[in-house]
């Protein structure tokens, strides 16, 4: 029987969306999910079509996430669709004044029908290592998440 499998998907301006990603990737593996953390740039929506959860991390730039990874989301809903719905979702993201890119994430995977993980997370600045071990149990989350709807489906 396959493990369940996590990717993990940011859009980092500056790399501290991208290491809030990393650590949650490690917390998901360290809950037995296989993860994959990617670039948006390189994501490949087959492989998100197999997996049991999405993260998705961007950070904030002028008081919402920034547009690509925003129409990276409304691509995933169109060419995914139902294939979505009930998928364990998760939202992430740095910023430096506002922070509302995790929010904005969550309302629209909630909108494509996936389950997301709350609270969303958010980290002002540069993680530090109080924010990475709270990013390693969003993953943990995740993957308890996963587990139990996995249980409860099959």
């Amino acid at each position: 029987m396959a493990r369940p499998k996590l990717v993990v998907v940011y859009l980092s301006t500056q790399g501290n969306t991208k290491k809030m990603a990393d650590a949650i990737a490690e917390g998901a593996e360290d809950r037995g999910i296989d993860t994959h953390s990617v670039s948006f740039y390189e994501a490949d929506m087959n492989e998100l079509k197999d997996a049991n959860a999405i993260a998705l991390g961007s950070s904030t730039f002028w008081y919402k996430m920034h547009a690509p990874m925003e129409h990276f989301i409304e691509r995933m809903g169109k060419e995914l669709g139902d294939g979505l719905k009930g998928k364990v979702g998760a939202a992430f993201g740095s910023y430096g004044w506002s922070g509302e890119a995790p929010a904005d994430i969550a309302k629209m995977l909630r909108a494509l029908g996936m389950e997301v993980v709350d609270p969303v997370l958010r980290v002002q600045f540069t993680p530090t290592e109080k924010d990475i071990e709270e990013c390693k149990r969003l993953g943990k989350d995740i993957a308890n998440t996963v587990k139990k709807t996995k249980r409860a489906v099959g």
